[in-house]
C-alpha cells in the first residue's frame, strides 16, 4: 500500500484524528500567546529604555549641580521610564521627609527600594507565559505522539497486517505533533532567556542609580539644607 500521499502536510493533516488535531490546536494557541508576549515585551522594553535614558540625561544634569530641591520640583512628565519612576519616588520621599538626616535618608531608601521592586515586577510581566510554553509545549507534542503511535498499533492489530510499512504513515503523523511542540517551545525558551537577561540587567541599573541618588541625598542632607514638606 502506498502511503506517500500521507507524507505531505495536507495529507498528514487530513489523516490525523481528533486527539492529534486537538493537540495541534493547543500548540497553535500556545505559539500565538508566546509570540504576542514577545512582541509586547520588546515594544515595552524599547520604550522604557528610551524614556529612562532621556530621564537620566535631564535629571543627571540637575543633580550634578547638587540642587535636590530643583530636582524634586521639576516635572519630567509621564514618559520617564522605569528609572524615572524609581528616582521620582525617591525625590517625592525627599520632598516630604523630616529634618532629621538619618530618618530622611532611610525614608528615601525605602521609597527607592519599593518602587524598584514594582518596576522589576512590571518588567517581568508576561515572562511566565514564555516559561510555561517553553517547558510544556514539548510534552504536549509528546502526548500527541504517544497517543498517535498507540492508535497506529491499534489499527495494525485491527487490520491483521504487520510490518513497519503498515504503520509508517501513522507513526509519521504522530511524530508531527512532537516536531510542532519543539517548534513552539524553542523560540519561547530563547525569548524567555533573552528577556529575562534584559530584566536582570535593568535591575542592576536601577540598583546602581538608586544607590547613587541616595548618596547625593545623604551628602545634601549633611549640609545646611532642610527638606521641605
Amino acid at each position: 500500500m502506498d502511503h506517500s500521499a500521507n507524507f505531505t502536510l495536507a495529507g498528514i493533516w487530513a489523516s490525523t484524528g481528533p486527539f492529534a488535531r486537538g493537540v495541534i490546536f493547543s500548540l497553535a494557541i500556545m505559539s500565538i500567546a508566546s509570540l504576542v508576549v514577545m512582541a509586547e515585551r520588546i515594544i515595552v522594553f524599547r520604550k522604557t529604555r528610551k524614556d529612562s535614558r532621556n530621564f537620566a540625561a535631564k535629571m543627571g544634569a540637575i543633580l550634578a549641580k547638587g540642587d535636590l530641591q530643583q530636582a524634586a520640583n521639576t516635572n519630567m512628565g509621564k514618559d520617564v521610564g522605569h528609572l524615572g519612576r524609581v528616582i521620582g519616588s525617591g525625590l517625592t520621599a525627599y520632598r516630604i521627609s523630616p529634618s532629621d538626616k538619618e530618618v530622611a535618608v532611610e525614608s528615601v531608601a525605602r521609597a527607592l527600594e519599593r518602587q524598584a521592586q514594582r518596576e522589576v515586577q512590571s518588567l517581568k510581566r508576561g515572562l511566565g507565559v514564555l516559561a510555561t510554553v517553553g517547558s510544556t509545549a514539548p510534552f504536549v507534542g509528546l502526548l500527541g505522539t504517544t497517543m498517535g503511535i498507540v492508535t497506529a498499533f491499534q489499527l495494525m492489530a485491527a487490520s491483521g497486517a504487520g510490518g513497519l510499512g503498515t504503520i509508517s504513515a501513522g507513526i509519521a503523523e504522530a511524530l508531527i505533533t512532537t516536531a510542532f511542540g519543539l517548534l513552539v517551545a524553542i523560540p519561547a525558551v530563547m525569548a524567555y532567556n533573552f528577556l529575562s537577561g534584559w530584566v536582570d540587567a535593568r535591575s542592576v541599573d536601577i540598583s546602581e542609580s538608586s544607590n547613587e541618588f541616595l548618596d547625593v541625598v545623604a551628602r545634601h542632607l549633611g549640609g545646611s539644607h532642610t527638606p521641605q514638606a
